[in-house]
């Protein structure tokens, strides 16, 4: 795995950074990490859902559907936080719902932070979803209907496992992209240490400080080294389970 030999380097390199996080920093790191899993298990099987719909279905609509999935690939994150804001802020329809019903509060959260990224990687999980529904051999699906498979055994027995290599992919480089996310997640979840300050905030709050680009120079370096390590995992392991399926 010839892609893996540089990850020495960026280890060793994260590790004297770490080292030098101070406790505030360590639980910036911490909490990027959580509101990146949230943001994921959330998002994952929406992702998969749609992807499936997309592909398998035929509907009224659907290019425009296909339009609105995809729609934060294409806008400023700042505007998809902006619109978080209005539809799920406590005055928001759903926000107040949650709010008034439930005395659940996601702006200016832990867990509105997670639901702006999961917003925010939602198009990229969706699409490495697709693109390995649409490699399956459709003979293979057929010959499990003709078998008398309904359509939920054959998504679950077959369609499912065929396409893990693109789920996966897409949970991974979801995660890492989660790691980098900012323009939403200050938007809508604003810059609060411990609470929503996730990596990328607390870098941008580091250089807004006189002297803090040493302190940003290394919070960078950490979500350098996690992004790459994100991103080389999920090649390998695309690559491996094409290997195995015959691919």
């Amino acid at each position: 795995m010839p892609e893996l030999l540089v990850c020495p380097l960026y280890i060793h390199l994260y590790t004297g950074c770490m080292t030098m996080l101070s406790p505030e920093e360590w639980e910036a790191v911490r909490l990027t990490l959580a509101v990146a899993a949230r943001a994921v298990g959330f998002g994952l099987p929406l992702a998969v859902l749609t992807a499936w719909v997309l592909t398998r279905c035929r509907f009224p609509g659907r290019p425009l559907f296909s339009a609105l999935v995809h729609l934060p690939m294409v806008l400023p994150p700042v505007v998809t936080g902006w619109l978080l804001l209005i539809v799920f802020g406590v005055r928001g329809p759903i926000g107040m719902l949650l709010h008034d019903w439930f005395g659940v509060r996601l702006v200016f959260t832990t867990a509105g932070a997670s639901l702006a990224c999961a917003v925010m990687t939602f198009p990229i999980m969706v699409r490495s979803v697709r693109l390995s529904l649409e490699a399956i051999d459709g003979g293979l699906e057929q010959a499990a209907r003709t078998l008398g498979a309904g359509w939920f055994d054959r998504l679950v027995n077959v369609t499912l496992p065929l396409a893990s290599p693109g789920i996966l992919v897409g949970a991974i480089v979801g995660y890492a992209t989660c790691l980098g996310e900012f323009g939403a997640v200050i938007t809508f979840a604003a810059n609060i240490p411990g609470q929503t300050q996730t990596l990328p905030l607390a870098i941008y709050a580091a250089l807004q400080v006189p002297g803090g680009e040493a302190k940003a120079a290394e919070l960078s370096m950490v979500s350098l080294t996690l992004a790459v390590i994100g991103l080389v995992l999920a090649d390998w392991i695309g690559k491996r389970l094409n290997t195995v399926m015959g691919r």
